[in-house]
């Protein structure tokens, strides 16, 4: 597939169990997880690190390989296009109280049975 994003899914250890960290679309307000488009001479695991800072304001550490993968369709330069998204799982480390979209974002945390 010619078009590739690349994800984060953060998550921490909470009481014995995995919470994974989702955050809203800013145009219809889904819930998803932080991706993103490859950063101009980044890698896959380097972008899904930058868009979880920006988009949800987590930072930590992520895996170097992909856990799995979804197809979506997205803009790009004004065409909808069918889009592969990776997923690298991150296990957040620091959760920032302010950061980059947090005013067309909202998070939250859910169980992984939530989650899914």
């Amino acid at each position: 597939m010619k078009f590739k994003q690349f994800a984060a899914l953060p998550y921490r250890l909470r009481e014995d169990d995995i919470e994974i960290l989702l955050i809203t679309t800013r145009k219809k307000g889904h819930w998803s997880v932080p991706k993103g488009w490859l950063i101009k001479d980044g890698t896959p695991q380097g972008t899904a690190a930058v868009e979880a800072f920006e988009e949800a304001g987590v930072r930590g550490a992520v895996a170097e390989k992909h856990i799995g993968r979804f197809r979506k369709r997205r803009l790009r330069k004004r065409q909808s296009v069918l889009c592969d998204v990776r997923i690298f799982p991150m296990k957040v480390r620091r959760q920032q109280s302010i950061w980059p979209e947090m005013e067309q974002r909202s998070r939250i945390w859910v169980s992984q049975r939530k989650a899914g």
